[in-house]
């Protein structure tokens, strides 16, 4: 099969049905919080179990929260950047989604 027939098979793979578009977004919204929880908590040296104690929680939800494997509550997510001592921020622009955890400034007295 010469080269510009992949091309052209290609670019008539079919549209992605609406239910799949939207359960892949879902997807990459959860895994977006899941990179920002897991890298803050990391930069903070904290275990799972650290942060579980600090948010009131458990190790096993915290488990949950990083693998992707449950959708906080707005709660949850409060509780969870307060323990990571940091605001949480939600960027959703379309398909887009950005999360971030930004560290709370402490003056030295």
């Amino acid at each position: 099969m010469a080269h510009s027939r992949w091309k052209t098979q290609r670019e008539r793979r079919p549209a992605e049905p609406d239910d799949v578009a939207e359960v892949r977004h879902e997807i990459r919204m959860s895994m977006a919080l899941a990179q920002a929880v897991y890298a803050r908590r990391t930069e903070l040296g904290l275990t799972q179990t650290e942060l579980a104690g600090r948010a009131g929680l458990t190790q096993a939800k915290i488990s949950r929260i990083e693998g992707s494997d449950t959708v906080p509550t707005l709660p949850l997510l409060t509780k969870l950047a307060r323990a990571l001592d940091a605001s949480l921020n939600i960027a959703l622009d379309g398909d887009d989604t950005e999360v971030t955890f930004t560290a709370h400034r402490h003056d030295a007295a």
